[in-house]
Formats: structure tokens, sequence, C-alpha cells
């Protein structure tokens, strides 16, 4: 009985160990994949954007004094050289009065003077006085040519500062804030401005563009100044998520890299005859983006490790993570500047699952224009399909006892 129970363990264990045997061997794991394909491509990119008047004039006050007067409301369409704000005159009016009254009296002294030298140089000529005599008169007829003329540049001074009483638009626009009113005292070192007049019937937009992008354009267009002359309208979305319905054409790029944000600065002109737009608001400037030969990749093929994006290329059927220089195209899809060649496989999704040297077995859809926006060519595949064939004819091989 002892023998023959151990005659039926060893045939059991013989025959688990050829059922082990019999099972196929574990391949890679399929991942779906995409091949890197150069194509134009055509998105928006958002920037967020501060929005100016075309002109924005701080008015301050180029004389101390009371205000006595404000002649516009808050909100008020101005024209060029409308009256502001008046200051009390009657010092200004008393100083113009006395310096008119100092012109006056030194031109009666400069007469005198020259009465007195023309005199002194009859007598003279007669030897009745001598040279100190008529040097002297030539020199005070001198002094009260010089002291006309210096009167009569405080009179042109008296008659300024009683002009600058009537502060006057210096352009077409808006009338800002009016934090000082009738009875304030100004002054010309006054922390802020009387109000701020902006001219709005066009807008400046202002946002950033990264360096890379800039350089990408430089080398599309062949310089910046072709660049702006090439792009296309931009749009403007406002703080509410509206679209403001005129378009805008940007206008400059800043020659200098902001060394704090790696960014240059760019402006935008928007037309505003409905006066929809004020200066001081915020929004969103959308532009159209074109780059031929663009290597476009979907955002779920890729994975960040401290802010340094990587993709996982796939070569003899093993993933190797790549670290990419990319940029938005839209919500869904990356822009690769650097680290993707055209006809690289990468894993197209579930790179969150992969390690470095993993062994995987890229799957291709006939098409991916959905996840990408590329339509793979499956001609291209021919190598990648016949290290599959191989890999799997491995797996099934089978143990025989």
């Amino acid at each position: 009985m002892v023998l023959y129970a151990g005659v039926l363990l060893f045939a059991g264990s013989l025959t688990a160990a050829c059922n082990r045997g019999k099972q196929p061997a574990q391949g890679p794991k399929e991942y779906p994949a995409i091949v890197a394909v150069a194509e134009e491509a055509v998105g928006t990119a958002t920037y967020s954007a501060s929005i100016r008047g075309r002109q924005d004039i701080d008015v301050y006050p180029q004389i101390s004094g009371t205000l006595t007067k404000l002649a516009v409301q808050e909100g008020e369409r101005v024209k060029e050289n409308q009256l502001l704000f008046v200051i009390d005159q009657v010092p200004y009016i008393a100083a113009l009065r006395t310096a008119e009254a100092n012109v006056k009296a030194a031109e009666a002294a400069l007469n005198t003077a020259k009465l007195t030298y023309d005199s002194k140089k009859t007598l003279r000529e007669k030897n009745v006085v001598s040279d100190f005599d008529l040097q002297t008169a030539m020199n005070n007829k001198r002094t009260a040519e010089a002291t006309l003329e210096q009167m009569k540049a405080l009179e042109v001074t008296a008659r300024q500062n009683l002009s600058y009483t009537e502060i006057r638009s210096a352009s077409e626009g808006v009338v800002g804030t009016l934090p000082y009113r009738k009875g304030a005292l100004v002054s010309p070192s006054m922390p802020n401005p009387l109000t701020t007049v902006s001219d709005n019937s066009q807008m400046y937009v202002y946002f950033s563009l990264s360096e890379n992008r800039l350089l990408s354009l430089t080398r599309e267009y062949g310089s910046i100044e072709a660049a702006i002359a090439n792009m296309e309208d931009v749009y403007l979305q406002l703080n509410d998520g509206s679209i403001y319905p005129q378009t805008g054409r940007i206008e400059s790029i800043s020659g200098v890299i902001n060394r704090s944000t790696g960014t240059v600065s760019v402006r935008a002109v928007f037309p505003n005859p409905k006066g929809i737009l004020l200066s001081g608001a915020s929004g969103n400037v959308i532009m159209t983006e074109r780059q031929s030969n663009a290597i476009i990749i979907p955002k779920a093929a890729t994975f960040e490790v401290q802010d340094r994006v990587f993709v996982y290329k796939v070569k003899d059927s093993i993933a190797t993570a790549q670290e990419v220089t990319v940029h938005n195209l839209d919500a869904k899809r990356y822009i690769v500047d650097k680290g993707v060649e055209a006809g690289d496989v990468l894993v197209a999704e579930g790179v969150g699952l992969l390690r470095e040297g993993t062994k995987v077995k890229p799957v291709f859809q006939p098409a991916v224009a959905d996840t990408t926006g590329v339509a793979v060519d499956t001609t291209s595949l021919v190598a990648v399909e016949i290290a599959e064939e191989e890999m799997a004819a491995e797996a099934d091989t089978t143990i025989v006892l």
C-alpha cells in the first residue's frame, strides 16, 4: 500500500509539472501607441492680457492753489483742450498785474537812463564831463535794459501761471475718477493726479509670449517684423468670458526678453467704437497659431517629473523615457519643440504605469486623428509588426514532457 501511494504521488507531481509546462510564457503588455508625424499644426493659444487706453494721461496741476471749479464729471467724454478744473485765480491775477507794473517801471527807468547817457555823451564831447561820468551813464543804461528784460520774463511767468489755473484736457478721451473736490488744496507735488483722461477710441492690449514661441515665429518668418506683418488677427476674451466682437492686430513685439519671466511683451490694438473696453481692465488674448512641420502628440502620452515633461519611446519593444520640450496646441495636445522626431514610436496612453526598460507591445489604431490630429500610415509600421510577430511566436512556445 505504501508503494502504491508513492507511485500515485509521483504520477500526480509529474502531471502537474507537465500541465505547468504547457502554460504559455507571459509576453509584453499591450499599450496604445502612435507614430510621430511632422505636419502643419493649427490651434489656439490663450494669454493673460491687460487693457490700456491708447493714451492714458494723468492730469496734475502745474501750480499750487485751491480748486474753485470742477468742470467735468467722472466718465464724461471730453475733447482736446476742454476745460477740466479751475484753480483759484485771484493771487495769480494779482501777480500778473504786479509783473505788468514792474515792466512799465523798468521801461521808464530805461528811458531815463537813455536820456542821461545821451546828455553825458554830448557834454563829454564838449569836455564838460569826464570819461568816468560818461561810462557811469552807459552802465546805468545797460542796467536798466537788463532790469526791463528781467521784468518782462517775470511777466511771462505770471501770465503763464495764470493760464495754469485753467486745467484743460491734453487729448480727447474719457475722464477717470475725481479724487479731489471743490475747495481742495492741490499742488504739482501731490501723490495722486486730479484725474486720468483715457483716449479709448483704440485700446492697447498687452500680453507676453515665451522666448521659445518668439524664436519659433522668428525662424518661421525670418524676422520679428515679418512675423508681425504675417500674423493673423487676434481675439479678446473679456473678464466675464464673452468674446469681444472686434478683432485686433498685433502691432509690436518687444525686442528685449524679461530676465525674471523669460517672456517678451506684445501689444495688440483693438478698435473700441462703442467704448466697451475700459482702460485698466483685464482679459485674455486668443491667438491662432500655425506651425509647419510640427510634431503633435496627445497630452495623455506625457508625464511630468519635477516640472519636466517626458514621453516613452518604444524601440525594439523596449519603453525608454525621453525628456521633451513642449508648448500647448490646445486642451488635449502638445507641439513638441525638442525631444521627438518624425517616425518615433510613442506610448499614447497609460504612461503612468510604465517603468524605464519595460517591454511593451505597441498597439496601433488605423488612425489616431481623434486623439492626436495625426492619421498614422500603417505602411510605416511594417518593421514594428514583424518584431511583434516574432515576439508572439516566442510567447506561444510550450514545454512538452
